[in-house]
């Protein structure tokens, strides 16, 4: 390489760093101060929210999504600073978005079923619900799925998809609860006796509620028993202390008032 090429050389580099130093410097600037403001956006919408009692899990959602649509930003207009074409790369971008929408057409539809039940709220965090078959206490809601606790200390996962498009029940959104118990006597059972009995079970409990007022009726003539229907009201939190202290005094009352409880009998009869 001769003086004059490595001179040009020179040049030429000389020349790209001063055409390009300020384009790189104003793009490291940018860079700095958008990761900052990113930052400080998300943090303060986050405060707001919460200010406002937005539920967590809408506000977690919110800010997540307004930092990564802010740090796509930031990228694109630092990149386009530093004079490279941006359109080609957005191209890039939307296909590559297709692709991978395409490929993950069950994880976008447990997304927006993560998005109707944060914004439309069937049940909240600590609320007990039914739903795809399984009973539990809502312990996290995801955007691609709700984790639930059964009674038994399981941990129920279930995709979003399937919660939003089926039936829920929740049996904490109301605050309070109807126990449904069926209680039977023997049909030799004096029936005053027996209501009044199981109404002086109920009045003892101190869980039940007064309002609404519980209800004890016949609700059937069974084969080999009457059946009284007892339906206290209770506090959601309360409601299998509440079913237990029914039954459980019931059977002690009916046994010093003489009230039998019926159960199947089996004769058996011997031929000689």
């Amino acid at each position: 390489m001769t003086a004059i090429e490595i001179q040009n050389y020179f040049e030429t580099i000389k020349k790209l760093v001063l055409e390009y130093s300020p384009k790189f410097v104003m793009a490291i600037i940018i860079l700095i101060v958008g990761l900052w403001a990113t930052s400080f956006i998300t943090k303060t919408a986050k405060k707001v929210m919460i200010k406002r009692n937005v539920e967590l899990t809408l506000s977690n959602f919110i800010g997540n999504l307004v930092f990564w649509t802010l740090r796509i930003l930031l990228f694109v207009t630092v990149i386009s600073k530093l004079g490279i074409e941006t359109s080609a790369f957005v191209t890039i971008l939307g296909a590559a978005g297709l692709a991978i929408g395409l490929s993950l057409q069950g994880s976008l539809s447990n997304f927006a079923g993560g998005i109707l039940i944060i914004l439309f709220k069937p049940f909240r965090l600590g609320d007990f619900i039914e739903a795809q078959g399984v009973l539990g206490t809502v312990k996290d809601i995801k955007i691609f799925s709700t984790v639930i606790t059964s009674p038994d200390n399981k941990q129920i996962v279930i995709p979003n998809a399937a919660l939003s498009n089926g039936v829920i029940t929740n049996y904490s959104a109301n605050g309070i609860r109807r126990v449904d118990l069926i209680i039977s006597v023997d049909y030799k059972t004096d029936l005053s006796l027996a209501k009044s009995t199981i109404e002086n079970v109920i009045k003892s409990i101190p869980e039940v509620l007064n309002d609404p007022e519980p209800m004890i009726f016949i609700n059937d003539l069974a084969a080999s028993s009457i059946d009284f229907a007892v339906r206290p009201f209770t506090l959601t939190d309360n409601y299998w202390k509440v079913k237990s202290d029914v039954l459980e005094k019931t059977k002690i009352a009916f046994d010093q008032v003489g009230i039998e409880i019926p159960y199947p009998h089996q004769v058996e009869i011997h031929k000689e």
